[in-house]
């Protein structure tokens, strides 16, 4: 199996930053010491091309960010300090993104050990997301002929409201959220579809809410690719979450988008997410449940 990864989507952030930017070296050094999956599995992905960007990003805001010319009030908006090295993490993040649809269209399932950075939108980044990767990779299938009609299953605890902004008037993709009602962002987006769940929803709920919707979202959408965004900030440890899950719920709702996809053979590309768990070890084990779930019916 082919997972996205690398160096720079770790890099130095201020003491006491809640992004837990260490995750994702963690995530591979687990995957790794539970024997999920082998060295060889793992490849670095690159940089996104600037022809990618610039189908979903405008160019006055790329030209921003390549240069570190974000003005402060941008900056607080992002919620992580500009510099070269987050430039170059959000060009290689979003490259694995890609690069696992790519790997998806060969083997059925790719995934990139970052990504999921949803609220990133054509002329702006927020919420720590600074480069839309799932858009930007989807509009590469797209403007390649790669695939017909795209379906962005956003399972994250947030909105996809930079996702579904980008792709408001593009009806070859497909945008579907399922997250906490009442939590960021303050503003919602319109996603073609979205499913704003109370606060406190546990597994039961949270399942049977899943279940009833994504099977009717395959026969009308009729998707050619699928891109999952796997956030785990759904877990009741998140603290930014809001929701209730437990570990196992969280895995069981991995199970079911996965198994469907697997089930009626559509190519997916799994970005990671959120996860913002008081231990960094819930966070670690949560993701890795994803690949162990990816590994099990594809492997």
């Amino acid at each position: 199996m082919h997972l996205a990864t690398s160096d720079r989507y770790t890099l130095p952030l201020p003491a006491g930053h809640r992004f837990p930017i260490a995750k994702y070296g963690l995530i591979r050094e687990q995957l790794l010491w539970q024997g999920i999956a082998a060295e060889t599995d793992f490849y670095d992905p690159g940089f996104c091309a600037e022809e990618d960007i610039l189908r979903v990003h405008s160019p006055d805001y790329w030209q921003k960010v390549r240069d570190q010319q974000l003005s402060a009030a941008e900056v607080r908006r992002l919620g992580l300090p500009q510099s070269p090295e987050l430039t170059r993490r959000s060009l290689s993040s979003a490259a694995g993104t890609l690069e696992s649809a790519k790997w998806a269209l060969q083997e059925g399932v790719a995934l990139s050990l970052a990504g999921g950075t949803h609220h990133a939108f054509r002329d702006r980044g927020e919420g720590f997301c600074v480069l839309n990767d799932v858009a930007i990779a989807a509009a590469h299938l797209l403007h390649h002929r790669l695939a017909r009609q795209v379906l962005v299953i956003d399972l994250d605890v947030h909105q996809g409201d930079g996702t579904a902004s980008i792709f408001r008037d593009e009806p070859r993709v497909f945008t579907f959220s399922m997250h906490a009602g009442a939590n960021y962002p303050l503003r919602k987006e319109q996603s073609d579809l979205d499913i704003a769940l109370d606060l406190g929803t546990t597994d039961t709920e949270y399942l049977r809410t899943l279940a009833a919707t994504l099977p009717r979202l395959l026969a009308e959408v009729q998707p050619d690719f699928i891109f999952y965004l796997a956030g785990v900030d759904v877990l009741a440890t998140d603290k930014l979450g809001k929701l209730a899950l437990t570990p196992a719920g969280c895995r069981q709702r991995d199970e079911y988008v996965l198994g469907r996809c697997y089930q009626h053979h559509l190519p997916v590309a799994v970005s990671m997410g959120g996860g913002y768990s008081e231990r960094l070890a819930d966070i670690v084990d949560a993701h890795c449940n994803t690949f162990r779930v990816a590994y099990e019916l594809w492997g």
